[in-house]
């Protein structure tokens, strides 16, 4: 446990960022699965709004280190590549 005001401070901080990104993950978890859902039903242009609404949040977690950049372009090229097989 820490043991000064200094750390005990950053050990709340990173408390709450950490439970921050935990939501933003969810988020996108959800916005994927919408895409993964419309894929499913094969209904391409759904799948598609989904994803024109699932990739800036994707980036966006990635320009922020939440997610790794690769991480979010193997997300954005397997989806796309699904829709794409539609």
């Amino acid at each position: 446990m820490a043991n000064s005001a200094q750390a005990l401070k950053r050990a709340r901080q990173a408390e709450k960022h950490r439970v921050h990104n935990v939501d933003l993950r969810s988020a996108m978890r959800t916005k994927l699965k919408a895409v993964d859902v419309a894929i499913e039903a094969g209904d391409k242009k759904a799948a598609t709004e989904a994803l024109k609404a699932a990739v800036p949040h994707v980036d966006r977690l990635a320009r922020k280190g939440i997610l790794h950049m690769n991480n979010a372009a193997r997300k954005k090229s397997r989806l796309n590549t699904a829709i794409r097989a539609l």
